[in-house]
């Protein structure tokens, strides 16, 4: 892939590259990857495509993004005729979704800390989605039972929370440590992961999720569909794992 820009942020380095043969355009800060979508702006990551299958299960009209980069899966929400908002802490990201990834206009963009957005917002939404990272990891203050209370506090009755999780390996019990932390505040939470994959993307969810079933395609890319889809099957909902350090050891 040829990069074709490159900022400088108050949050990192920003690189946007295209493949010239396909139009499938990257977006990454920092060096790690952020987003990925064909020429269409539909998402060439197989996570943000779980994701939009989970929430049209749930059927949620009115959907909070905490976490823009290239706004994929909210412009895929605004096609599907949901309502998407998003909100980044990088106003440079929402210039560059709009100017690479076909951000439609019609998504309401925020530029504030997630956390201190929730503390202000006095609207409530279906469901929330949490995929804002510094690095590979989640910002500690997004994490949080603190958090998660505001985050349940913003949904409706019947709502919903998802968390993307990037997972190292098998024995990196990232995911189930923020299962650990939403059960807090939730009754239901469940964990999607396709184990055995390193450097893998999982999904840890919460409130009215007990019906979801694991994700297909149902907006296939331009290009790399096959492997999205491959990559949607080995996904399954699974315990997530408890720490000997709860139980005093």
């Amino acid at each position: 892939m040829e990069q074709i820009e490159e900022i400088e942020s108050d949050y990192g380095t920003i690189s946007i590259f295209k493949n010239r043969s396909t139009g499938a355009v990257l977006y990454e800060l920092g060096g790690c990857k952020q987003s990925f979508a064909d020429s269409n702006g539909t998402s060439l990551a197989s996570y943000i495509h779980a994701i939009f299958g989970l929430l049209s299960q749930t059927k949620a009209r009115n959907i909070l993004l905490i976490g823009g980069a290239g706004g994929t899966l909210a412009t895929m929400l605004e096609r599907a005729r949901r309502k998407a908002t998003i909100v980044d802490v990088n106003p440079v990201s929402f210039t560059l979704a709009k100017q690479y990834f076909g951000l439609p206009k019609t998504v309401v963009c925020h530029v504030a800390d997630g956390k201190a957005f929730l503390r202000s917002d006095t609207n409530t939404y279906d469901a929330i989605v949490l995929d804002a990272f510094h690095g590979d990891r989640i910002p500690s203050h997004l994490q949080s039972s603190v958090f998660f209370r505001l985050v349940r506090d913003r949904l409706t009755p019947r709502g919903a929370v998802f968390a993307n999780v990037h997972v190292k390996h098998d024995f990196d019990d990232y995911a189930d440590r923020v299962a650990k932390t939403m059960k807090d505040t939730w009754i239901d939470v469940r964990l999607l992961d396709a184990e055995g994959i390193c450097g893998r993307n999982a999904i840890v969810m919460a409130g009215r999720v007990s019906h979801l079933r694991a994700p297909y395609l149902l907006v296939p890319p331009i290009t790399s569909a096959g492997g999205i889809d491959n990559e949607l099957a080995r996904l399954r909902f699974r315990a997530w794992r408890v720490s000997r350090w709860d139980f005093g050891e």
